[in-house]
């Protein structure tokens, strides 16, 4: 057992950690929670020994071992197979030890180190490095390349397979996911899952945690407190006890209407049954534990586009890429209601996509026609790297917007957690999160009408991952997104577009759906997979049988869809009405003794329209069931 017993932690002046305790048994797999600068990292540091506490007791077993994620990584002529079995510096130790036995001709050393290069599993340990490699998304091809040749994630990466080689009775991972695709990330739950040490995980990744842990250690007020179930349990168990405290019922009250607000939009503009159903459920949950962030720095929202055009723009054949086309004959129509997550491994050219709808790179071939009221707000996966490092957040959105008040910008940057002299201090010293949040503040202060976002949540915490999810789901504009974050996806968009051998289509179904088929599907299959859109489909006849059958089958389901349609517009009409008469409601005049049969007949109404909008959306439900059915 691993105890922290009234341990003091600080970092210069500021106190991290005071008097906490925490008891971490063997095998518990556990994600370390907390805002940026609450101490995580300090923690890991005291367990790895590179940092002392400045007061209390830290007991560990004796002969523990203990292997870690570096976070950086220095250029090296090694190669990345050689770097990845550094990891295991048991093997290294034998293996030089060999070397200078076989150099002096002793025998006796020469047959007790091969037992033990035999008993640690040395003679495979190279089989072994490459299926790390291969898993976090390595093609055969880079294994030997030099660690100097690969970029800064892709370096994180190799940390990351480095601290997996490593035998270790305990592991801790600082943000393992930050530099991985989707495909990876699925990859690194799996062997996480298999792992038999006791895991501590830092992650921002709440689907991630939710699969890998079973118990949250959250610092939490300079102290350390256990929660036992995964992340969605922690955030549950966490709005239980703050909406016990009366001094924040208020704001809870309010947050929670902000959330019911979402739900109740959203189902005014769902068209399909799986993601609609998968989404309310996501929604419905987020009314749960709603309390469990009103204490969140974060508070923002995107104001309504000032115009807003039924079709923003629409791609006609469309082939992107650089020299060569990475996907071709695009045929897309992006409309006011869009809420597209584009999916693929990595590499495919799903920030190419973007790129080009952002007018950042030309077209290859096809025709690309926009609104003239078009307003892109585009977050790029290097957005930070871009930012004016020597401006303050105060002057880079005075750039945007000379006329602004003063005292409006610093509203509004307050919401993003920038306060105080901070907003005015040059942004070079600001970590990559400070940065990243800034770099949103940016997009979200241009009112735009569509949202290209491109892994917008790297270097973001949990919960401004949050207040980014429920400040999406109020967007009122159109919105493509590629991200990793499973959580952040499922929540905001209405439809799945994925890439996949260079085409661009729609794929019919949800996350998990995707999730399935691209781990039956990975890039060290064979190479002929099924396009997204067959994965499952029963092969059928000829082509002119299956032209047949797919005719019949859209004759005998028109009318169903004739009637989802209709329903879906009705809807849409009742919560128009609704939306109406509650704005009436809130004329506090209506109250009045003298207006008192205008009120009722007002409350009347709403109850009609609440009433028939329930009965109306569980039709919808139903006939959708029966469509996902057939």
């Amino acid at each position: 057992m691993i105890s922290l017993n009234n341990a003091t932690l600080m970092h210069g002046e500021l106190v991290l950690l005071r008097d906490a305790n925490l008891a971490i048994h063997n095998g518990q797999k556990i994600g370390v929670i907390g805002r940026n600068g609450s101490g995580k990292s300090s923690l890991f540091a005291c367990l790895l020994g590179q940092l002392a506490l400045d007061k209390g007791d830290l007991s560990m077993p004796e002969g523990l071992r203990c292997a870690h994620m570096r976070q950086e990584t220095e250029a090296s002529a090694a190669s990345a197979v050689d770097y990845v079995i550094d990891g295991d510096a048991g093997f290294r130790a034998i293996e030089r030890q060999l070397l200078a036995a076989e150099a002096r001709g002793d025998g006796a050393a020469i047959a007790h180190l091969h037992s033990e290069m035999d008993k640690i599993g040395g003679y495979d340990i190279r089989y072994r490095a490459m299926q790390l490699l291969s898993g976090l998304g390595f093609t055969a091809e880079q294994f030997d390349n030099p660690v100097s040749s690969f970029s800064g994630g892709w370096r994180i990466r190799l940390n990351l397979a480095a601290a997996l080689m490593a035998p270790s009775d305990l592991l801790l991972l600082d943000e393992p996911t930050n530099h991985l695709d989707l495909e990876a990330t699925l990859w690194l739950e799996q062997w996480l899952k298999r792992y038999q040490g006791t895991l501590l995980i830092i992650s921002h990744d709440r689907s991630f945690l939710d699969e890998v842990i079973a118990y949250v250690v959250s610092v939490e007020q300079q102290k350390l407190t256990l929660y036992r179930g995964n992340y969605s349990s922690f955030e549950t168990q966490r709005a239980e006890r703050l909406a016990q405290e009366q001094a924040l019922l208020e704001k809870q009250q309010r947050r929670v209407a902000e959330i019911e607000d979402f739900v109740r939009r959203f189902r005014a503009k769902a068209t399909k049954a799986r993601q609609a159903q998968s989404r309310l459920k996501e929604l419905d949950r987020m009314q749960l534990i709603a309390p469990a962030h009103i204490d969140s720095p974060f508070q923002f929202e995107f104001a309504p586009p000032e115009r807003l055009p039924a079709e923003l723009l629409a791609l006609d054949k469309l082939s992107v890429g650089y020299t060569a086309p990475l996907v071709s004959n695009i045929r897309l129509v992006i409309r006011d209601t869009t809420r597209i997550g584009l999916l693929g491994f990595n590499g495919c050219g799903k920030s190419t996509l973007l790129r080009t709808i952002a007018g950042d790179l030309a077209p290859l071939a096809g025709e690309l026609r926009t609104s003239k009221y078009l307003q892109v707000g585009y977050f790029a996966q290097h957005q930070v790297d871009v930012l004016d490092q020597r401006a303050s957040p105060m002057l880079l959105l005075q750039r945007l917007d000379p006329s602004a008040r003063e005292q409006t910008l610093r509203d509004f940057l307050g919401g993003f957690d920038f306060r105080g002299e901070r907003i005015n201090e040059t942004i070079e010293n600001f970590s990559g999160g400070e940065k990243a949040r800034l770099a949103l503040a940016l997009v979200v202060w241009q009112r735009p009408n569509l949202l290209l976002l491109d892994e917008p949540t790297n270097h973001l915490d949990l919960e401004m991952r949050h207040a980014l999810t429920v400040a999406l789901q109020g967007f009122t504009g159109a919105l493509v997104i590629v991200s990793h974050d499973r959580h952040l996806l499922s929540n905001t968009v209405d439809e799945f577009h994925s890439i996949h051998h260079g085409r661009c289509q729609e794929f019919d179904g949800d996350l998990h759906d995707y999730e399935k088929w691209m781990q039956e599907n990975s890039k060290g299959s064979t190479g002929t997979a099924a396009r997204p859109q067959e994965a499952g489909a029963e092969r059928k006849g000829d082509r002119k049988e299956q032209r047949q059958q797919s005719a019949a089958t859209r004759q005998q389901l028109a009318p169903l869809k004739n009637e989802i349609r209709r329903l879906e517009q009705r809807l849409e009409k009742l919560h128009a009405e609704l939306a109406q008469v509650e704005a009436k409601l809130s004329d506090a005049s209506l109250y009045e003794e003298a207006r008192k049969k205008d009120l009722t007949t007002l409350l009347q109404q709403q109850a009609r329209l609440k009433s028939e909008s329930d009965t109306v959306e569980l039709q919808w439900l139903e006939k959708s069931e029966q469509l996902e059915a057939m």
